[in-house]
This record gives C-alpha cells, sequence and structure tokens, in this order.
C-alpha cells in the first residue's frame, strides 16, 4: 500500500462579518491508500452555507460539496465525486468531508469555507 498525503488548508471567509471564522482542525493528514480520511473544519459566528472545494497542482479550485446549515440540505458538484460525503456537526460547529477509500489521486489541497 502507498502512503499518500491529503495536504488541507482553509479558504477566506465569504460575505460575512469579521465575527464569523472557518479553520481547519489540522493542516496536513495522510492516509494510506484505501483507508477512509475525514478532514475536518470547526467555524465560528454564523453560517448559511458551508463548501467544501479541492485543488490539484497548477489547477484550479474546484467546488466538491455544500452544506447548508438551517437545513442539513446537501448539494453535490455535478458530475458528483462519489466517494465523497459531508457532515455538520452544529452544536461543535464542525463541517467534516469524508473520503472512502482513498486514492493517490485525493492528493490535494482542500478548502473549506463558509458564506
Amino acid at each position: 500500500m502507498l502512503l499518500h498525503c491529503l495536504l488541507f488548508l482553509f479558504s477566506t471567509v465569504l460575505d460575512v462579518s469579521s465575527e464569523d471564522a472557518i479553520v481547519p482542525l489540522a493542516s496536513a493528514v495522510c492516509a494510506l491508500e484505501g483507508s477512509n480520511v475525514t478532514l475536518s473544519c470547526t467555524y465560528t459566528g454564523s453560517a448559511d452555507s458551508l463548501h467544501w472545494y479541492q485543488q490539484h497542482p497548477r489547477s484550479k479550485p474546484e467546488f466538491l460539496i455544500l452544506i447548508l446549515e438551517s437545513s442539513g440540505y446537501i448539494k453535490k458538484a455535478d458530475p458528483p465525486y462519489p466517494r465523497l460525503s459531508t457532515k455538520l456537526n452544529k452544536t461543535t460547529k464542525e463541517v467534516h468531508l469524508e473520503i472512502s477509500s482513498a486514492e493517490v489521486t485525493d492528493s490535494a489541497l482542500y478548502y473549506c469555507a463558509l458564506q
């Protein structure tokens, strides 16, 4: 099995007050190929929606998935990435991106953002 790192950074906050922020719980995650990986961010203040993006070297960020805080509604990219899911914990104000059966091609920068 190959060991690869899924690098994880956070994006800027979009259209929110100075009291609203989102930060990753870890700056980098390494995982074995085929394992399940969870990337997590915690946020402060209020959020209408929480977004996840992926960026490969020399490429623009690509939308993966968003979740509406109020209803839990999830919108996936079109076409969707089948091994991705998201979870929101309103109590701890954490949002998670879950990658099942990690592949080497999953190695990238991941951004969490709130709006």
